[in-house]
């Protein structure tokens, strides 16, 4: 499997101004990884670090491209580049922060001489120029060093946005390993150039030795909008901490203790397996960023190719992004530990009480390729357990593919809710177009309904289950359906109860244009 991760388009800055910034930057051999930039006068995205010949580890720069839309880039000149002694080794990821006077600052983790993981500063070099297309690194890099006890020098990465305090002092958390625990580590500045480290984590656990591409927010329950976390935060508010581990993006939620500058999570769960995911499929290392014009909070994700080195090489970066439930079988809670062994003991041809059921999309006409998205239902102590699998097993011809089925349970009142929603997005190769088909199905049961909404194309498969409550990325490489030109869809039920579907759409989206060369 090529450990090349390829960016997901969405937005992660969207203020009132025209010119949106995406800086694509990398950290290590493992991977690519999101970070975020700001200005309120050109708002401003940043993923992480290319190898600038191919989409392969090699020499790290921060690429840079521009858009007005979101949806379609201009590339330009490389951003940042390997030449200071705080990132001789590569400029790795990180994030960016709108300071006084609207000042964009840029921190991101470099490589020193003796691999040690710094971190740096750097600024615009011309602030009147709408795309920020030079910039300078601080005089004082590296700003942050890998120094303390228990500290591991190769451990010590991925610097968030910065936040104000009540105190009007900025605040960063990063990721480290400490005494061989993972740690948010906390560090305040003034100024956003000097900092200096508080005595206490963000957050720490024994459960990991390392958590990466860390990302700190807060959100309202039963609000759709999303909260600047250095504006005041409104009554019954909560906090989220996202982690990187175990190649899954997990979270906590719970309070941020202002008097003690600390997180406190709802629930400490022992065993990091339990953790709810941003996506339970391919993807990694997200990033979120709070858009002020429409007062919402957006995550960028990653997910990586997942076919032969040499492929990715050939094509270039790749860019992107539920009938009587009496018949439920009984709900095992040591699924929770291993939801994708779940899905491949229990797959689409298994049959069950309640599912499975849902849609098997990017199906040759002889069912030689296919990926399905489905559902099972069942029955918990307290309420009903939906597991949702994305089965790419078969979803090509093509030998040496990485072709796992991904799975994710989500709790559920069937009897209050009565709706089930699935969103599954399939994209195509968005290097040379995104042709998108989308077919929304209601599937209706006789004490509840399933709404499936499913774009398809081939590439990437992505699906929203619950509502979001379980989101699984795939990527599929089929070969037959490129070859006749036609893609079948399918909804299907091999469950003991009855599944009707009432209506079926399809249609298709616009072409995007990603990194068009500049003048």
């Amino acid at each position: 499997m090529a450990q090349v991760w390829a960016f997901f388009l969405l937005a992660l800055f969207s203020f009132s101004s025209y010119v949106s910034r995406l800086f694509l930057c990398s950290r290590n051999g493992e991977g690519s990884f999101l970070c975020a930039l700001a200005p309120p006068e050109v708002p401003s995205i940043v993923s992480d670090s290319i190898t600038p010949m191919a989409p392969k580890w090699g020499d790290i720069v921060w690429g840079h491209s521009v858009s007005t839309d979101l949806v379609n880039w201009i590339i330009l000149e490389p951003a940042i580049e390997p030449d200071a002694p705080g990132d001789i080794k590569g400029c790795w990821s990180g994030s960016a922060t709108v300071i006084s006077g609207g000042q964009s600052v840029i921190m991101y983790t470099g490589g020193d001489v003796e691999n040690h993981q710094v971190q740096n500063i750097a600024l615009p070099k011309n602030r009147s120029d709408p795309y920020l297309r030079e910039w300078t690194k601080a005089c004082n890099n590296p700003v942050l060093q890998p120094v303390g006890p228990g500290m591991n020098p190769g451990e010590f990465r991925d610097p968030t946005t910065g936040w104000i305090g009540p105190d009007g002092l900025w605040r960063i958390s990063i990721g480290a390993e400490v005494n061989g625990y993972s740690a948010a580590l906390l560090y305040k500045s003034e100024d956003f150039l000097n900092w200096s480290r508080v005595d206490h984590p963000l957050y720490s656990s024994s459960a990991s030795t390392m958590w990466e591409c860390l990302d700190f927010f807060a959100v309202l329950p039963g609000s759709n909008g999303g909260l600047d976390l250095s504006a005041a935060i409104p009554k019954g508010a909560k906090h989220v901490l996202k982690v990187s581990v175990d190649q899954c993006d997990k979270y906590m939620i719970g309070v941020y203790d202002l008097e003690r500058d600390a997180f406190m999570p709802d629930t400490v769960l022992d065993d990091r397996r339990l953790l709810p995911r941003i996506d339970y499929g391919n993807y990694y290392a997200s990033k979120s960023f709070f858009d002020s014009k429409n007062r919402r909070r957006i995550i960028w994700g990653w997910t990586n190719e997942s076919d032969s080195s040499s492929d990715d090489v050939a094509k270039g970066w790749a860019d992107f992004e539920l009938t009587s439930i009496d018949d439920a079988d009984s709900f095992d809670p040591s699924w929770l530990l291993d939801p994708e062994k779940h899905c491949r003991e229990a797959g689409a041809s298994v049959h069950g009480g309640i599912g499975p059921f849902g849609l098997v999309i990017l199906a040759s006409s002889d069912m030689e390729e296919h990926t399905v998205v489905h559902f099972r239902v069942y029955k918990s102590q307290k309420e009903y357990m939906i597991l949702m699998c994305s089965d790419i097993r078969r979803s090509s011809l093509r030998q040496g593919l990485y072709t796992p089925a991904y799975g994710g349970f989500f709790e559920f009142d069937l009897e209050k809710e009565r709706k089930i929603s699935l969103r599954t997005l399939v994209s195509r190769d968005t290097l040379t177009f995104l042709l998108i088909f989308m077919s929304c199905t209601s599937l209706r049961t006789e004490n509840g309904w399933l709404d499936a909404a499913v774009q398809i194309d081939r590439s990437a498969v992505e699906s929203f289950g619950g509502g979001g409550r379980v989101c699984i990325i795939a990527r599929v490489y089929p070969v037959a359906i490129v070859d006749d030109g036609k893609a079948q869809m399918y909804a299907f039920n091999n469950g003991s109860t009855t599944v009707r579907v009432p209506q079926l759409r399809a249609w298709s989206m616009m072409k995007a244009q990603v990194n068009l060369k500049k003048g």
